[in-house]
């Protein structure tokens, strides 16, 4: 029941994401969300280590796009002064937003990958495109709104699910 929550890739940061092994995996574009993802929920801001590691990625012939729950404002403040296209109020984990996503892109499912700290957003709405997922730690969990902290109560049961089955990833490839 709760497989469709497996991330593919379960990492603790962006910075630790293998972009030589996504490249040679063919893909080319990133589907990031923003908040507890690039940056802690109230930093409004890129910090120089995000800019520097969105550098290599575009570098690395990656595009990216965010793709965010959070509304205009927030996620304009953020992308616009990167020139990184996005995606605000998104709901996901359904299907539009990241269809909406892939066409910005001008990518397949199988071009792209989606990276974002939630299994119940992020995971679930990428593997429902079949899009390969790549989950992150939470960079500042006491910043989260009430609709994630819910969210993360249905992470904690699945969590404990596919841990007993024996299906939760170590770090690395799952």
């Amino acid at each position: 029941m709760f497989e469709r929550l497996l991330p593919h890739q379960l990492v603790g940061t962006v910075f630790d994401i293998d972009l030589a092994s996504l490249a040679s995996m063919g893909v080319r574009g990133i589907i990031t969300d923003l908040d507890n993802t690039l940056v802690s929920a109230r930093t409004p801001l890129a910090t120089p280590e995000l800019i520097a590691w969105l550098d290599k990625v575009k570098s690395l012939g990656f595009q990216v796009v965010i793709l965010s729950n959070n509304n205009l404002t927030r996620v304009a403040k953020f992308a616009e002064p990167l020139g990184i296209p996005f995606i605000p109020a998104a709901r996901k984990p359904f299907n539009k937003a990241f269809k909406q996503a892939l066409n910005l892109l001008g990518l397949k499912a199988e071009q792209a990958v989606v990276v974002g700290d939630q299994m119940m957003t992020d995971v679930l709405g990428g593997r429902r495109m079949g899009l390969h997922t790549i989950l992150v730690t939470p960079i500042a969990r006491a910043e989260e709104g009430w609709g994630t902290r819910m969210n993360r109560r249905v992470e904690k049961i699945a969590l404990s699910r596919l841990t007993k089955q024996g299906l939760w990833p170590d770090k690395g490839d799952k």
